[in-house]
Protein backbone atom coordinates (compact mmCIF):
# COMPACT_ATOMS: atom_id res chain seq x y z
CA UNK A 1 0.00 0.00 0.00
CA UNK A 2 1.48 3.38 -1.00
CA UNK A 3 2.06 6.14 1.55
CA UNK A 4 -0.74 8.39 0.26
CA UNK A 5 -3.26 5.55 0.56
CA UNK A 6 -1.97 4.83 4.07
CA UNK A 7 -2.64 8.45 5.11
CA UNK A 8 -6.14 8.31 3.64
CA UNK A 9 -6.73 5.05 5.53
CA UNK A 10 -5.77 6.85 8.75
CA UNK A 11 -8.25 9.64 7.94
CA UNK A 12 -10.92 6.99 7.39
CA UNK A 13 -10.08 5.53 10.80
CA UNK A 14 -10.44 8.91 12.48
CA UNK A 15 -13.72 9.49 10.61
CA UNK A 16 -15.06 6.18 11.91
CA UNK A 17 -13.84 7.05 15.41
CA UNK A 18 -16.18 10.03 15.18
CA UNK A 19 -19.03 7.91 13.82
CA UNK A 20 -18.69 5.05 16.30
CA UNK A 21 -18.56 7.47 19.22
CA UNK A 22 -21.67 9.17 17.86
CA UNK A 23 -23.41 5.80 17.59
CA UNK A 24 -22.40 4.79 21.10
CA UNK A 25 -23.63 7.96 22.78
CA UNK A 26 -26.13 9.84 20.60
CA UNK A 27 -29.02 7.51 21.35
CA UNK A 28 -28.29 7.52 25.09
CA UNK A 29 -27.86 11.30 25.29
CA UNK A 30 -30.98 11.65 23.16
CA UNK A 31 -32.89 9.33 25.52
CA UNK A 32 -31.83 11.46 28.49
CA UNK A 33 -32.78 14.78 26.87
CA UNK A 34 -35.66 13.96 24.50
CA UNK A 35 -39.16 15.21 25.40
CA UNK A 36 -40.56 11.70 24.65
CA UNK A 37 -38.68 8.37 24.43
CA UNK A 38 -39.36 7.69 20.74
CA UNK A 39 -37.31 10.79 19.85
CA UNK A 40 -34.20 9.26 21.43
CA UNK A 41 -32.50 8.40 18.13
CA UNK A 42 -33.24 11.74 16.46
CA UNK A 43 -29.59 12.82 16.98
CA UNK A 44 -28.52 9.58 15.22
CA UNK A 45 -30.98 10.17 12.38
CA UNK A 46 -30.03 13.85 12.21
CA UNK A 47 -26.41 12.96 11.43
CA UNK A 48 -27.29 10.83 8.41
CA UNK A 49 -30.15 13.12 7.31
CA UNK A 50 -27.70 16.01 7.29
CA UNK A 51 -25.39 13.87 5.18
CA UNK A 52 -28.15 13.10 2.68
CA UNK A 53 -29.01 16.77 2.27
CA UNK A 54 -25.34 17.80 2.11
CA UNK A 55 -24.21 15.22 -0.48
CA UNK A 56 -25.07 17.35 -3.58
CA UNK A 57 -23.39 20.38 -1.97
CA UNK A 58 -20.32 18.27 -1.18
CA UNK A 59 -20.18 17.19 -4.84
CA UNK A 60 -20.15 20.83 -5.96
CA UNK A 61 -17.42 21.66 -3.44
CA UNK A 62 -15.36 18.68 -4.62
CA UNK A 63 -15.54 19.92 -8.22
CA UNK A 64 -14.80 23.54 -7.27
CA UNK A 65 -12.11 23.02 -4.61
CA UNK A 66 -10.63 19.61 -5.44
CA UNK A 67 -10.50 16.58 -3.19
CA UNK A 68 -8.09 17.78 -0.49
CA UNK A 69 -9.54 21.24 0.15
CA UNK A 70 -13.08 19.87 0.14
CA UNK A 71 -12.09 17.17 2.62
CA UNK A 72 -10.44 19.81 4.82
CA UNK A 73 -13.65 21.86 4.75
CA UNK A 74 -15.49 18.79 5.98
CA UNK A 75 -13.05 18.40 8.87
CA UNK A 76 -13.46 22.05 9.87
CA UNK A 77 -17.20 21.38 9.95
CA UNK A 78 -16.57 18.37 12.21
CA UNK A 79 -14.59 20.51 14.66
CA UNK A 80 -17.33 23.14 14.90
CA UNK A 81 -20.25 20.73 15.17
CA UNK A 82 -18.76 18.36 17.75
CA UNK A 83 -17.99 21.40 19.91
CA UNK A 84 -21.64 22.45 19.52
CA UNK A 85 -22.74 18.93 20.53
CA UNK A 86 -20.64 19.17 23.70
CA UNK A 87 -22.29 22.50 24.59
CA UNK A 88 -25.79 21.18 23.84
CA UNK A 89 -25.28 18.10 26.01
CA UNK A 90 -23.84 20.21 28.85
CA UNK A 91 -26.75 22.67 28.62
CA UNK A 92 -29.43 19.96 28.32
CA UNK A 93 -30.51 21.39 24.95
CA UNK A 94 -32.03 18.49 23.00
CA UNK A 95 -32.97 20.44 19.88
CA UNK A 96 -29.56 22.10 19.70
CA UNK A 97 -28.03 18.62 19.89
CA UNK A 98 -30.20 17.51 16.97
CA UNK A 99 -29.28 20.66 15.02
CA UNK A 100 -25.57 20.07 15.65
CA UNK A 101 -25.76 16.48 14.37
CA UNK A 102 -27.65 17.61 11.25
CA UNK A 103 -24.91 20.15 10.50
CA UNK A 104 -22.27 17.48 11.18
CA UNK A 105 -23.85 15.59 8.29
CA UNK A 106 -21.73 17.70 5.93
CA UNK A 107 -18.65 15.99 7.39
CA UNK A 108 -20.40 12.63 7.10
CA UNK A 109 -21.17 13.14 3.40
CA UNK A 110 -17.71 14.56 2.75
CA UNK A 111 -15.71 11.80 4.42
CA UNK A 112 -17.94 9.10 2.88
CA UNK A 113 -16.10 9.92 -0.38
CA UNK A 114 -12.75 8.75 1.03
CA UNK A 115 -13.54 5.27 -0.33
CA UNK A 116 -13.99 6.62 -3.87
CA UNK A 117 -10.96 8.91 -3.60
CA UNK A 118 -8.88 5.85 -2.72
CA UNK A 119 -9.26 4.54 -6.29
CA UNK A 120 -7.61 7.72 -7.58
CA UNK A 121 -4.41 7.03 -5.64
CA UNK A 122 -3.71 3.64 -7.28
CA UNK A 123 -3.67 2.04 -10.73
CA UNK A 124 -7.13 0.95 -12.03
CA UNK A 125 -6.26 -2.74 -11.60
CA UNK A 126 -6.03 -2.23 -7.82
CA UNK A 127 -9.29 -0.31 -7.26
CA UNK A 128 -10.99 -3.14 -5.31
CA UNK A 129 -8.08 -3.43 -2.92
CA UNK A 130 -7.78 0.35 -2.54
CA UNK A 131 -11.44 0.59 -1.50
CA UNK A 132 -10.96 -2.34 0.89
CA UNK A 133 -7.80 -0.96 2.45
CA UNK A 134 -9.27 2.46 3.08
CA UNK A 135 -12.38 0.86 4.55
CA UNK A 136 -10.07 -1.18 6.80
CA UNK A 137 -9.16 2.10 8.48
CA UNK A 138 -12.48 1.75 10.25
CA UNK A 139 -10.78 -0.78 12.57
CA UNK A 140 -9.28 2.23 14.32
CA UNK A 141 -12.79 3.56 14.89
CA UNK A 142 -13.93 0.18 16.17
CA UNK A 143 -11.17 0.06 18.75
CA UNK A 144 -10.92 3.73 19.71
CA UNK A 145 -14.57 4.84 19.42
CA UNK A 146 -16.17 2.73 22.18
CA UNK A 147 -13.12 3.17 24.40
CA UNK A 148 -13.18 6.93 23.85
CA UNK A 149 -16.89 7.05 24.76
CA UNK A 150 -16.27 5.06 27.95
CA UNK A 151 -13.11 6.92 28.99
CA UNK A 152 -14.58 10.40 28.48
CA UNK A 153 -18.14 9.64 29.63
CA UNK A 154 -17.68 11.48 32.93
CA UNK A 155 -14.88 13.86 31.92
CA UNK A 156 -17.31 16.79 32.20
CA UNK A 157 -20.13 17.26 34.73
CA UNK A 158 -22.79 16.10 32.25
CA UNK A 159 -22.53 12.49 31.01
CA UNK A 160 -20.92 12.12 27.55
CA UNK A 161 -20.33 15.86 27.03
CA UNK A 162 -16.64 15.07 27.38
CA UNK A 163 -16.90 12.48 24.58
CA UNK A 164 -18.18 15.12 22.18
CA UNK A 165 -15.35 17.44 23.25
CA UNK A 166 -12.79 14.68 22.62
CA UNK A 167 -14.04 14.38 19.03
CA UNK A 168 -12.84 17.94 18.39
CA UNK A 169 -9.30 16.63 18.95
CA UNK A 170 -9.94 13.66 16.65
CA UNK A 171 -11.01 15.98 13.82
CA UNK A 172 -7.98 18.25 14.38
CA UNK A 173 -5.64 15.26 14.03
CA UNK A 174 -7.39 14.20 10.82
CA UNK A 175 -7.10 17.75 9.47
CA UNK A 176 -3.34 17.56 10.02
CA UNK A 177 -3.03 14.19 8.26
CA UNK A 178 -5.16 15.33 5.32
CA UNK A 179 -2.77 18.21 4.64
CA UNK A 180 -0.10 15.70 3.53
CA UNK A 181 -2.24 13.86 0.95
CA UNK A 182 -1.90 14.80 -2.73
CA UNK A 183 -4.89 13.80 -4.86
CA UNK A 184 -4.76 13.93 -8.68
CA UNK A 185 -7.03 16.56 -10.27
CA UNK A 186 -10.63 15.46 -10.73
CA UNK A 187 -11.70 14.98 -14.38
CA UNK A 188 -14.50 17.47 -14.97
CA UNK A 189 -17.21 17.58 -17.67
CA UNK A 190 -16.22 19.58 -20.77
CA UNK A 191 -17.37 20.12 -24.34
CA UNK A 192 -15.71 16.93 -25.54
CA UNK A 193 -16.89 14.83 -22.59
CA UNK A 194 -20.02 16.48 -21.15
CA UNK A 195 -21.14 13.42 -19.18
CA UNK A 196 -24.58 11.81 -19.16
CA UNK A 197 -27.53 13.13 -17.15
CA UNK A 198 -28.05 11.40 -13.81
CA UNK A 199 -31.39 9.95 -14.92
CA UNK A 200 -29.65 8.15 -17.78
CA UNK A 201 -26.95 6.71 -15.51
CA UNK A 202 -29.57 5.67 -12.95
CA UNK A 203 -31.38 3.48 -15.48
CA UNK A 204 -28.43 1.09 -15.74
CA UNK A 205 -28.96 -2.25 -13.94
CA UNK A 206 -25.46 -2.03 -12.45
CA UNK A 207 -26.29 1.42 -11.00
CA UNK A 208 -29.57 0.17 -9.52
CA UNK A 209 -28.12 -2.94 -7.88
CA UNK A 210 -24.99 -1.21 -6.54
CA UNK A 211 -27.05 1.54 -4.93
CA UNK A 212 -29.63 -0.94 -3.61
CA UNK A 213 -26.93 -3.12 -2.07
CA UNK A 214 -25.20 -0.21 -0.34
CA UNK A 215 -28.39 1.59 0.73
CA UNK A 216 -30.32 -1.43 2.02
CA UNK A 217 -27.23 -2.96 3.63
CA UNK A 218 -26.38 0.32 5.36
CA UNK A 219 -30.02 0.93 6.27
CA UNK A 220 -30.48 -2.41 8.04
CA UNK A 221 -27.10 -2.09 9.75
CA UNK A 222 -28.04 1.38 11.02
CA UNK A 223 -31.51 0.23 12.11
CA UNK A 224 -30.09 -2.48 14.36
CA UNK A 225 -26.87 -0.77 15.45
CA UNK A 226 -28.54 2.50 16.49
CA UNK A 227 -31.07 0.58 18.57
CA UNK A 228 -28.53 -1.70 20.25
CA UNK A 229 -27.44 0.68 23.07
CA UNK A 230 -31.09 1.34 23.95
CA UNK A 231 -32.09 -2.34 23.67
CA UNK A 232 -29.18 -3.43 25.85
CA UNK A 233 -30.04 -0.75 28.40
CA UNK A 234 -33.64 -2.02 28.45
CA UNK A 235 -32.28 -5.52 29.10
CA UNK A 236 -30.22 -4.21 32.08
CA UNK A 237 -26.82 -4.67 30.42
CA UNK A 238 -24.18 -2.17 31.69
CA UNK A 239 -22.70 0.41 29.31
CA UNK A 240 -19.36 -1.46 29.40
CA UNK A 241 -21.13 -4.43 27.78
CA UNK A 242 -22.70 -2.14 25.19
CA UNK A 243 -19.27 -0.70 24.37
CA UNK A 244 -17.90 -4.25 23.98
CA UNK A 245 -20.70 -5.23 21.59
CA UNK A 246 -20.21 -2.08 19.51
CA UNK A 247 -16.46 -2.64 19.42
CA UNK A 248 -16.90 -6.16 18.00
CA UNK A 249 -19.58 -4.93 15.63
CA UNK A 250 -17.27 -2.30 14.18
CA UNK A 251 -14.40 -4.78 13.99
CA UNK A 252 -16.77 -7.01 12.02
CA UNK A 253 -17.50 -4.06 9.75
CA UNK A 254 -13.87 -3.31 8.92
CA UNK A 255 -11.47 -6.21 9.65
CA UNK A 256 -12.80 -8.13 6.60
CA UNK A 257 -11.65 -5.21 4.46
CA UNK A 258 -8.16 -6.70 4.53
CA UNK A 259 -9.43 -9.50 2.27
CA UNK A 260 -12.76 -8.32 0.80
CA UNK A 261 -11.02 -6.89 -2.26
CA UNK A 262 -9.24 -10.20 -2.87
CA UNK A 263 -12.52 -12.10 -2.43
CA UNK A 264 -14.17 -9.85 -5.01
CA UNK A 265 -11.39 -10.46 -7.53
CA UNK A 266 -11.53 -14.23 -6.94
CA UNK A 267 -15.27 -14.94 -6.65
CA UNK A 268 -16.87 -11.89 -8.27
CA UNK A 269 -18.57 -8.89 -6.73
CA UNK A 270 -22.12 -10.27 -6.86
CA UNK A 271 -21.22 -13.44 -4.96
CA UNK A 272 -19.54 -11.39 -2.22
CA UNK A 273 -22.61 -9.16 -1.99
CA UNK A 274 -24.81 -12.26 -1.80
CA UNK A 275 -22.70 -13.52 1.11
CA UNK A 276 -23.37 -10.16 2.79
CA UNK A 277 -27.13 -10.75 2.54
CA UNK A 278 -26.67 -14.25 4.04
CA UNK A 279 -24.71 -12.86 6.99
CA UNK A 280 -27.48 -10.34 7.65
CA UNK A 281 -29.88 -13.30 7.85
CA UNK A 282 -27.57 -14.92 10.42
CA UNK A 283 -27.61 -11.70 12.45
CA UNK A 284 -31.41 -11.58 12.51
CA UNK A 285 -31.70 -15.27 13.47
CA UNK A 286 -29.25 -14.92 16.37
CA UNK A 287 -30.86 -11.68 17.59
CA UNK A 288 -34.27 -13.36 17.64
CA UNK A 289 -32.92 -16.25 19.72
CA UNK A 290 -32.47 -14.19 22.92
CA UNK A 291 -31.14 -11.05 24.61
CA UNK A 292 -28.08 -12.28 26.51
CA UNK A 293 -24.75 -10.52 25.99
CA UNK A 294 -23.44 -13.36 23.82
CA UNK A 295 -26.40 -13.11 21.44
CA UNK A 296 -26.02 -9.33 21.06
CA UNK A 297 -22.29 -9.87 20.47
CA UNK A 298 -22.64 -12.58 17.79
CA UNK A 299 -25.56 -10.89 16.05
CA UNK A 300 -23.85 -7.50 15.81
CA UNK A 301 -20.57 -9.07 14.67
CA UNK A 302 -22.36 -10.95 11.85
CA UNK A 303 -24.20 -7.72 10.99
CA UNK A 304 -20.87 -5.92 10.69
CA UNK A 305 -19.31 -8.49 8.35
CA UNK A 306 -22.49 -8.60 6.26
CA UNK A 307 -22.43 -4.81 5.95
CA UNK A 308 -18.78 -4.92 4.83
CA UNK A 309 -19.48 -7.38 2.01
CA UNK A 310 -22.50 -5.39 0.82
CA UNK A 311 -20.92 -1.94 1.13
CA UNK A 312 -17.45 -2.69 -0.26
CA UNK A 313 -19.02 -4.90 -2.93
CA UNK A 314 -21.65 -2.29 -3.82
CA UNK A 315 -19.02 0.46 -3.98
CA UNK A 316 -16.82 -1.64 -6.24
CA UNK A 317 -19.77 -2.52 -8.49
CA UNK A 318 -20.75 1.15 -8.64
CA UNK A 319 -17.43 2.15 -10.21
CA UNK A 320 -18.70 0.38 -13.37
CA UNK A 321 -21.71 2.71 -13.58
CA UNK A 322 -20.07 6.04 -14.48
CA UNK A 323 -17.39 7.63 -16.66
CA UNK A 324 -14.51 9.65 -15.14
CA UNK A 325 -16.17 13.04 -15.80
CA UNK A 326 -19.42 11.78 -14.21
CA UNK A 327 -17.94 10.58 -10.92
CA UNK A 328 -18.85 13.49 -8.62
CA UNK A 329 -22.46 13.51 -9.81
CA UNK A 330 -22.82 9.74 -9.59
CA UNK A 331 -21.07 9.45 -6.23
CA UNK A 332 -23.27 12.19 -4.74
CA UNK A 333 -26.38 10.35 -5.97
CA UNK A 334 -25.16 7.10 -4.42
CA UNK A 335 -24.39 8.66 -1.05
CA UNK A 336 -27.59 10.74 -0.98
CA UNK A 337 -29.58 7.54 -1.43
CA UNK A 338 -27.58 5.66 1.19
CA UNK A 339 -27.91 8.46 3.73
CA UNK A 340 -31.60 9.03 3.03
CA UNK A 341 -32.17 5.33 3.70
CA UNK A 342 -30.17 5.42 6.92
CA UNK A 343 -32.09 8.53 7.99
CA UNK A 344 -35.36 6.62 7.71
CA UNK A 345 -33.96 3.63 9.57
CA UNK A 346 -32.45 5.89 12.23
CA UNK A 347 -35.86 7.46 12.86
CA UNK A 348 -37.58 4.07 12.80
CA UNK A 349 -34.96 2.57 15.10
CA UNK A 350 -35.79 4.70 18.14
CA UNK A 351 -39.53 4.49 17.56
CA UNK A 352 -39.56 0.71 17.09
CA UNK A 353 -37.20 -0.29 19.88
CA UNK A 354 -38.96 1.90 22.45
CA UNK A 355 -42.50 0.97 21.41
CA UNK A 356 -42.36 -2.48 19.76
CA UNK A 357 -39.14 -3.91 21.16
CA UNK A 358 -35.99 -5.59 19.88
CA UNK A 359 -37.80 -8.62 18.43
CA UNK A 360 -40.04 -6.66 16.05
CA UNK A 361 -37.11 -4.49 15.04
CA UNK A 362 -35.27 -7.58 13.81
CA UNK A 363 -38.33 -9.07 12.13
CA UNK A 364 -38.76 -5.82 10.20
CA UNK A 365 -35.20 -6.16 8.88
CA UNK A 366 -36.09 -9.25 6.87
CA UNK A 367 -37.94 -7.32 4.14
CA UNK A 368 -35.13 -4.95 3.03
CA UNK A 369 -32.60 -7.79 3.09
CA UNK A 370 -34.91 -9.89 0.91
CA UNK A 371 -35.12 -6.98 -1.56
CA UNK A 372 -31.32 -6.65 -1.63
CA UNK A 373 -30.93 -10.36 -2.25
CA UNK A 374 -33.48 -10.27 -5.05
CA UNK A 375 -31.72 -7.33 -6.74
CA UNK A 376 -28.34 -9.09 -6.64
CA UNK A 377 -29.85 -12.32 -8.03
CA UNK A 378 -31.56 -10.33 -10.82
CA UNK A 379 -28.31 -8.74 -11.99
CA UNK A 380 -26.45 -12.06 -11.74
CA UNK A 381 -29.11 -13.68 -13.95
CA UNK A 382 -28.93 -10.82 -16.49
CA UNK A 383 -25.16 -11.17 -16.71
CA UNK A 384 -25.35 -14.94 -17.06
CA UNK A 385 -27.86 -14.60 -19.90
CA UNK A 386 -25.71 -11.93 -21.54
CA UNK A 387 -22.66 -14.21 -21.42
CA UNK A 388 -24.69 -17.12 -22.83
CA UNK A 389 -25.97 -14.94 -25.68
CA UNK A 390 -22.45 -13.71 -26.44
Amino acid sequence: MNFQLLLLTLCQGLFLTNNVTFIAINGLVGLALAPVPWMATLPVAGYVAGGAFAAPLVARHQRALGRRRAFQLGLLTAIATTALCAWAASSHQFWWLVAATVLAGYYNANAALYRFAATELVAPAFKERAISWVMAGGILGGVVGPGLASATRDALPVAFAGAYAALVGVALLSLLVMSFIRFPPLPLPNAAHPGRPLREMARQPVFIVAVAGCALGFGVMNLLMAATPIAMSQCAHPFSSTALVLEWHVLGMFVPSFFTGSLIRRFGVLRVMGAGVALNAVCIAVALSGVELEQFLVALFALGVGWNFLYVGGTTLFTEAYRPEEKTTAQAAMDSTVMATTTLTGLASGALVTTQGWTWLNLGSIVPMALAGAAIAWLALRRRRGMAAA
